[in-house]
Order: structure tokens, then sequence, then C-alpha cells
């Protein structure tokens, strides 16, 4: 989601909107007090935040999968399936379409088993019986009916807090205190810029998204993304050489028609350039029109994840 820029400084409308951030949190907390969530037989392992907008978090999930799959372990994901249309289901990435499942399911159906759910207790039951060891929250860390063993909190090292408010007057589902208390970790994604860590008593952990090689012959591209914070995958483009020469944002999770592609191209080739986008919006691309996948090329990222 695009985020109004009076989130990152106080301001008239952040003052003016400060009492209805007060029913908010006040809703938030009283929904997660009053829940009693599901005990999973597996460990439960949510990457969550208390912003809102893009911070990463699926990228993070992914590696955090990883890291178990290579220890061994049999890992699940649970997500919510946003913008999709399926739910209480594993996702079969030969039979259901991003449209279906939302295009960040389909992303972690392509690294690990993935249930959409939005209980995400009924989630955790569904893995446990096909014999899950480790499941792997994207997202849901608000979400009271699934009790969580490790929790992760994800911020964007760029914005950190912003204005430190509560929606609609800052871009906080609930403040950094409360978030901490049912939390395990802090990951910073990037550079601390806001001086975050200092604010945080949990441990901080850093992480970056580090880009898989990709070699073009055409080194000018027109770059387009359907992303939180779309600026951040032009910029990662710039530092692996290319000549960024035109960008397209669309809204987050947004569904390319065949109009949107054509237009593209169209403006590509009369650039001399090349298109390339995110991979969580080539899942999308790759199933609308396979003629798509040749001519639109795709950076591949993977989070890195150390302490210091």
């Amino acid at each position: 989601m695009k985020t109004p820029k009076f989130w990152q400084k106080n301001n008239f409308w952040s003052c003016v909107l400060a009492p209805f951030s007060v029913v908010y949190g006040f809703a938030t907390q009283w929904r997660i007090r009053r829940a009693k969530p599901y005990h999973s037989s597996a460990k439960v392992i949510c990457i969550g935040n208390i912003t809102a907008g893009g911070v990463g978090k699926t990228p993070v999930a992914i590696a955090m999968a990883e890291k178990y799959m290579a220890e061994g372990k049999k890992v699940f994901f649970v997500t919510r399936g946003y913008k999709g249309k399926l739910k209480n289901i594993v996702v079969d990435t030969a039979k259901h379409s991003a449209a279906e499942t939302g295009d960040e399911a389909r992303l972690l159906a392509n690294t690990a088993p993935t249930i959409i759910a939005p209980n995400r207790a009924i989630g955790a039951k569904m893995a446990e019986k096909l014999g899950a060891e480790i499941i792997v929250m994207d997202d849901g860390f608000q979400n009271p009916t699934l009790y969580k063993d490790e929790s992760w909190l994800v911020f964007d090292g760029t914005v950190g807090i912003g204005n430190g408010r509560i929606i609609p007057a800052g871009p906080l589902r609930e403040t950094l205190a409360n978030g901490e208390k049912r939390a395990n970790y802090v990951l910073i994604m990037g550079e601390d810029k806001t001086g975050l860590a200092k604010l945080c008593r949990l441990p901080v952990y850093y992480g970056k998204l580090q880009a898989e090689p990709l070699t073009l012959e055409n080194k000018k591209v027109v770059a387009f993304a359907g992303i939180g914070h779309p600026e951040k995958f032009y910029q990662t483009l710039r530092e692996q050489g290319f000549e960024v020469v035109q960008t397209r944002d669309f809204a987050d999770h947004y569904a390319y028609q065949t109009a949107d592609i054509e237009a593209l191209a169209a403006e590509a080739s009369s650039l001399g350039a090349v298109l390339i986008t995110t991979e969580k919006d080539f899942v999308k691309l790759k199933e609308n029109s396979g003629k798509w996948e040749k001519m639109i090329y795709v950076l591949k990222v993977r989070a890195i994840i150390q302490q210091k």
C-alpha cells in the first residue's frame, strides 16, 4: 500500500486524526487480549510487523523456511492469501492461479507447502495433519487465533516507526511497546536511518535483500512493480548496473491486464529498453499469458539476516 507522507512526521493531519488512533489501538489490544489462541504441536514462527505498508516480510519468511528445511525439518507456510479468492486450501501451483491464491501465497508455494487460512488456527491444524514440524506465518502478528512460539517484528530501516502514531494518524497498528511484549526479535531491513534500534528492548537483527545475478545484453530497462515500496526495487536495479530509463508504479498486489503489459511493452520498445519486474509481480504475469514470460525479465531477491 502507498502510505501517506504525513505518517512520517507529526503535523496538522496527524494531530486531527489522533483521537481515531486511540480507538484503533484500543480495539487491536482488546481483540488480542480476549482471544484464546490455539497451541499447535508444530513450532510456529511468525514473520510480522506493527506498521502498515511493505517491509519485506515475504522474502524473510522464505529465508526462515529455507533455514529449517536445510536442517531437515518439514516446513509449512500459513498465510491469509491477501487479495486471493480461496481459503482453507493447500496451494497447488499447477491448479491454482495467483488471482485465486494471492501473489504472496503463490510465491511462498514455490518454496514450501503453503496453506491459505484467514483463521491461522485452522491453517495450523491442516498443516499438522500433513506432518508439519515448523509453521512459518507470513504476516499475522496481530491475528490472535494461533499461538506463536517465536515472533519477528520486521521494519523498513528507511522509515522505522514513522511519526510513532497509530493508524490513521500514523503507520503503526499498535505501539512499539505493545508489539515488543509479544515478540522475540526485531529485524530491521536495510540501513537503520531513523535510530529505531535504540528504541527497541528486544534483540535487534539486520537484514537486506540481495539480488540474484541477472545478466542481460541490453542494460536499458523499463522497470515496473506493484509492491509497497517500488523505489527500493528500482534502486536495486541501478545497483546491479542497469540503466533504469523509465519506471511505472502500480498499486500493491495489482492485477495486471493485457492492456497494461501492451502499453509497457510499447514504451520499452520506443526507448530501446527491455521490461523488468519483481518476482512477486511476475507470478501473476506468468499465468495471464505465456508470451509475456518471454519478453519480461524478473529480478529475484533473497533476504540475508545477520545480527550486529
